[in-house]
């Protein structure tokens, strides 16, 4: 049953796994919901079977959902955009709603779990950045423990709603829960992108453990000590660290680093059995933020004096071709130390 609060003309940008998903959320809570795809032929497609099996199997976009293949139309008079695409093409595609006669109190709803390789920015940085017309408190990120494939079949998700205004936390809170969609609200907006980013590293590295053979005791040893380098960093750069402790810190590691569904610790499961990065990548149909995430990670812990030793051994194992025993030994043999976090 729809649910019968006020109702919100809706765009999506992009129709990938996590943008459909999301655009079935608010299809279910009844709002008028437009899906931007930016491949034309893949939008006149989904316009005519409504399949979404290229990302998300089994799964049908009803026909109230418009598919729309121009940008300008997809905003158009919209309340607020929801930005579902990879992090590395966030900026390209604000650059282009910079272009738009957006409104001035559009709510921007940022998806994507990255930090920026050139700038080190954070997603909602890189939005208020390039949209003159987007203020700060306008842009929430929304964050947690939530794979699409779950998620498109009703599975009970917890998510969270972050921003620097609460009143537009509380309004995508508002828009997207229902009874298997549950939406929190924080103000640590700052916390909750690095939490859902750096996991996607710890994740890689999750997935190494199981495509070497490592054993669940080093799988187990790898997420708490993980999340206390998520929280170094986090804290460095201004996250308050309660905040790791939540759904987009530690729930989201959790999920991220134990499910079939992980595309981040499936890269990582592939180098454990010793396949090069370029060959996963190369055959992967959705993008593992993990792996661009994990340069921009090791580059703020140089710039910030930060120890991250599990971030910087899977950026020598990806980028430096370091042997996976190498990294696991220097990582085993550091120096003694007494356990505290952070």
């Amino acid at each position: 049953m729809k649910n019968s609060e006020e109702k919100y003309s809706i765009s999506v940008l992009g129709a990938g796994s996590w943008g459909m998903a999301l655009a079935l959320v608010l299809e279910d809570n009844g709002h008028n919901v437009t899906l931007w795809e930016f491949r034309e032929d893949a939008a006149e497609k989904l316009k005519k079977t409504r399949d979404a099996k290229e990302f998300l199997p089994g799964i049908k976009i009803p026909d109230t959902i418009e598919i729309e293949n121009d940008l300008v139309s997809a905003c158009n008079e919209r309340k607020v955009l929801v930005i579902a695409i990879p992090s590395h093409v966030v900026r390209g595609v604000a650059e282009k709603l910079n272009e738009i006669n957006l409104s001035h109190d559009v709510v921007l709803v940022n998806v994507a779990k990255g930090i920026e390789n050139e700038s080190l920015l954070r997603m909602s940085e890189v939005l208020a950045q390039t949209i003159d017309s987007v203020k700060e408190e306008n842009v929430v990120t929304l964050s947690g423990p939530s794979h699409a494939e779950e998620v498109s079949r009703k599975i009970p998700t917890a998510i969270v709603s972050a921003s620097v205004s609460l009143e537009n936390s509380e309004l995508i809170q508002k828009l997207f829960m229902n009874k298997y969609f549950r939406v929190y609200t924080n103000q640590d907006i700052i916390g909750v992108e690095l939490g859902g980013a750096l996991k996607n590293i710890i994740a890689l590295a999750a997935g190494i453990c199981d495509g070497a053979g490592y054993g669940d005791n080093t799988k187990a040893a790898l997420q708490p000590r993980g999340l206390v380098e998520i929280v170094r960093l986090g804290v460095a750069l201004g996250a308050q660290p309660i905040t790791f402790a939540g759904l987009s810190g530690m729930g989201d590691l959790i999920v991220t680093c134990m499910s079939q569904h992980s595309r981040n610790r499936y890269v990582g499961e592939q180098i454990g059995k010793g396949r090069t990065l370029d060959d996963i990548l190369k055959e992967m149909v959705m993008v593992a933020e993990g792996v661009k995430t994990t340069k921009s990670a090791y580059e703020l812990s140089k710039k910030m004096n930060i120890e991250m030793p599990i971030t910087e051994q899977v950026y020598k194992v990806l980028f430096e071709n370091k042997k996976l025993d190498d990294a696991l030994n220097e990582l085993m043999l550091r120096d003694a130390k007494k356990e505290k976090w952070g």
